[in-house]
């Protein structure tokens, strides 16, 4: 059994490779190109070819521009070894120089052998211009006339002298169908010819098709009400979201098969197919309306999550309003585009050539689509007018959707009101073609929405969480691209063409140059996926050489995120080139611009890369590591982090501060705990003069030695350091073992001496000061009169005493203490505080 299984392997491989190895593109027949590409050009000349004729000569001219491109890699790998045989010899001697013969021989018989192998290419190359040269101009010729035929003019619509015609041809057309069918009918035998070609099936397919479409919309709308109790708060949303496709696709099925049902009874010809046809593109446009306006703006009670924040009667009406514009543009698929088409033009501005019956004149026609654009446009301006004053929550930050929806719907009014009026004055074609892409855009963009809800609904439904996990960012990312996506559907709606979309994306695989670097859509999806493997490469080595090898060394816990870090930027940088590198991004040209920008970094970003490089010199010398204890710019804390550009430090008081690793190198730092904790605390303290200061030194010292943490080895100090003004100084120098424990110490420290201090009766004096007073005689003099009670009103005092200074109440006076002489005062007064 084993062995069946290998051999199965190795066929299959063998399967795979075989093609891969025999793939060698055949040369292009260039004769037959020439020819035709001569026949291109002429016919473009004459400019004579109606569409359907240059869009044949067009795909001819693509399927031949397909065959050069796949000359592009031909002898890629003998050019590729000439080379380097070429190079092997050698640059090429100057002028006035010479080598050997040899080598001289040598490398011109590699050099002939080298345009012999890229002669194919460059056949290819230059084939591949013309073509492409072709192809532009085919398009520009196609467009060309689709604006011609868009700015097409007819009779005005409001001309009452069109409106007789238009009754009398549209009723011409309606018993055209009548007639035909009724041809068949007999021609077919009635009744028994259906019965021949398969009455059952026709009759089954209209009893399924009638009850799919009275009675399954009404089934589907009672299933939320029914799964409402079955699933949680988390899985709601997306059941109801799965559940409601079926309000599209159950009446769908049914237009499907009546339609089958109608077209098996071969009652239809060139006059009723294309009504017939029509059905199920009307029913679709119908349905899928009338879902988007449920989804868009759900009624109260629904389980659905409002995607725009509008009121419950804002939302009924807009609910009918976008109702009744699904059914005009139903409307317009089922009759305009196939009973009632533009005389001389389809659906798609092409020229017609003869396959449908001509229907009715182009006056006739104008008729019935300005109706058609009037019931359109009228639906639009309504529902454009709430939408246009929609505004996000008070009290929470605005939706981007919310500002999109309200200018398209101020957009939407503008269309409303300019396609009747372009109608009006006979440029029926251009209003139909402006105002249903504005109801097509309307739709792709609600239907962006839901799209979008759904997908944050599915992403709570995995991860869990209540309803703030819907704004997240992968919800996000996927909606921004669910936009990318839709920008090829938005260009349809305005006109593009098929073609257009993949000429566009075969520019784009041949990338964009910019700055002589050519990107393309492969290079960056390998650039994107090499760099995302090396990034993910690179935080799986840090994270085994952080969890399981450094900690096994001797290395400290600041070493060990120095080397992490080295690890991740050598990685990051190692992903980055083999990423560029793989994509095959040739930066030599941009060599010259760099140099001119390095002028411009190293002025204007001189501190940035002053900042990385020491960030690097940091990692590498390690005076700094996380954990450690500094002072840097006056501002202590412990080191959290060490990036390249700057390293956060967390303070005592539990802030945050973002130090520039420049001034980690630049700056006096102090590293409190940098090689050991160790670290020596000063705790000064004064006494009272009159104290016993060998005392005082022994109390110190045993209160010292006390402190659990203080060493032994130095043994603290007590020292005797000053006579003061006010006290004798003392101070205790001790060494801590640890000393991110040295605040504590010193406080259990002065707690010990308080209380010492009062049991030895050991005094700590508070700061003195004498005060003098330089009039007393003033107040002895003012204090008599006082107590006399004369207030001296009626003297005038020969001269004004000066008001006496309130002295401060820091110690009384003694009266036997004499002032001291200033050294300066005539009157010998003395002035002064000590």
């Amino acid at each position: 059994m084993l062995s069946r299984i290998l051999a199965l392997f190795l066929a299959l491989c063998l399967a795979l490779a075989l093609p891969a190895a025999a793939q060698e593109p055949q040369a292009p027949n260039y004769d037959a190109w020439n020819k035709q590409a001569d026949q291109a050009e002429q016919i473009l000349e004459t400019g004579q070819a109606n569409a359907a004729r240059l869009q044949a000569i067009r795909t001819e001219v693509v399927k031949w521009r397909d065959q050069f491109k796949s000359q592009d890699g031909v002898n890629a790998t003998r050019i590729a070894t000439l080379k380097d045989q070429i190079a092997a010899l050698g640059a090429p001697p100057a002028e006035g120089q010479t080598e050997t013969d040899d080598v001289a021989a040598r490398r011109k018989e590699l050099n002939e052998q080298m345009a012999e192998l890229q002669a194919p290419g460059l056949k290819a190359v230059e084939a591949y211009g013309r073509a492409d040269g072709i192809i532009a101009q085919i398009d520009q010729a196609i467009r060309t006339q689709q604006t011609y035929a868009l700015i097409q003019r007819t009779s005005s619509p409001l001309n009452p002298a069109n409106w007789a015609p238009a009754m009398t041809e549209a009723a011409k057309v309606a018993t055209s169908i009548y007639t035909e069918s009724r041809g068949r009918w007999v021609a077919n035998g009635g009744m028994k010819g259906i019965a021949g070609g398969g009455l059952p099936f026709v009759i089954g397919f209209l009893l399924m098709a009638v009850l799919l479409l009275t009675r399954g919309r009404k089934w589907i709308d009672s299933l939320p009400g029914r799964l409402a109790a079955r699933f949680g708060d988390r899985s709601r949303a997306a059941a109801l979201f799965a559940v409601s496709l079926g309000q599209i696709a159950i009446p769908f099925i049914g237009v499907i098969l009546a339609t089958g049902a109608l077209y098996a009874t071969d009652l239809f010809g060139e006059w009723g197919e294309p009504l017939l046809f029509s059905i199920p593109a009307a029913g679709l446009s119908y349905y899928g309306g009338v879902w988007l306006a449920r989804r868009l703006y759900p009624e109260e009670g629904s389980g659905v999550v409002l995607p725009l924040p509008l009121t419950e009667k804002l939302r009924a009406q807009a609910r009918f309003r976008a109702t009744m514009l699904a059914l005009s543009l139903a409307m317009h698929q089922l009759v305009a585009r196939t009973v009632l088409p533009l005389a001389g033009f389809n659906s798609e501005g092409d020229k017609e050539i003869g396959t449908v019956p001509e229907r009715l004149s182009n006056a006739s026609a104008g008729v019935w689509h300005f109706m058609l654009i009037l019931l359109g446009a009228f639906y639009l301006f309504n529902l454009c007018n709430i939408l246009r004053r929609m505004k996000g929550p008070e009290n929470a930050p605005t939706p981007y959707r919310v500002p999109v929806v309200a200018l398209l719907g101020r957009l939407g009014r503008l269309v409303a009101v300019g396609a009747p009026i372009g109608a009006a004055l006979g440029y029926v074609t251009a209003a139909n073609a402006v105002l249903w892409a504005t109801v097509l855009t309307l739709a792709l963009v609600g239907l962006l929405i839901i799209l979008q809800d759904f997908i944050a609904d599915l992403y709570r439904l995995a991860v869990g969480g209540d309803d703030s996990v819907r704004e997240s960012l992968i919800p996000g990312l996927i909606g921004f691209a669910l936009v990318l996506i839709s920008l090829p559907f938005f260009a349809l709606i305005w006109g593009a063409r098929n073609n257009d979309l993949s000429e566009a994306w075969s520019k784009v695989q041949q990338g964009v140059s910019l700055g002589g670097v050519t990107l393309s859509p492969m290079g960056i999806l390998t650039f994107l996926l090499v760099f995302g493997l090396g990034y993910s490469g690179t935080r799986f080595v840090q994270g085994a050489f952080r969890n399981t090898i450094l900690p096994k060394t001797h290395m400290d816990t600041g070493g060990q995120n120095a080397v992490v870090s080295i690890i991740g930027y050598i990685g990051i940088g190692l992903a980055s080139m083999l990423a560029v590198t793989s994509a095959g991004i040739d930066l030599t040209s941009l060599a010259f611009v760099a140099g001119a920008l390095s002028v411009g970094i190293g002025f204007g970003m001189q501190q940035v890369v002053s900042n990385f490089v020491s960030g690097i010199i940091l990692l590498v010398e390690r005076p700094v590591a996380v954990g450690d204890w500094i002072e840097v710019g006056g501002k202590q804390g412990v080191v959290k982090k060490m990036a390249v550009r700057a390293t956060q430090i967390q303070t005592f008081d539990r802030n945050e501060i973002i130090v520039p690793n420049s001034d980690l190198i630049t700056q006096p730092v102090t590293n409190w705990t940098r090689g050991n904790l160790t670290g020596r605390i000063i705790v000064p303290v004064g006494v009272a003069y009159g104290t016993d200061t060998r005392r005082v030194e022994e109390i110190l010292r045993e209160i010292a030695e006390d402190q659990p943490t203080v060493m032994i080895n130095p043994a603290p100090a007590v020292l005797f350091r000053s006579f003061g003004a006010d006290s004798l100084n003392f101070e205790i120098r001790a060494m801590l073992s640890d000393i991110n424990g040295g605040v504590g110490v010193t406080s259990e420290i002065n707690h010990a001496i308080a209380k010492r201090f009062a049991e030895e009766g050991i005094e700590i004096p508070y700061a003195q000061r004498d005060v003098w007073i330089r009039n007393p005689e003033a107040l002895v003099k003012a204090e008599k009169a006082l107590a006399s009670g004369e207030t001296g009103a009626d003297e005038a005092p020969s001269k004004p005493e000066p008001a006496p200074e309130v002295p401060e109440k820091r110690r009384p006076i003694q009266p036997d203490e004499a002032p001291e002489s200033d050294g300066g005062a005539d009157d010998g007064d003395a002035d002064g505080e000590r």
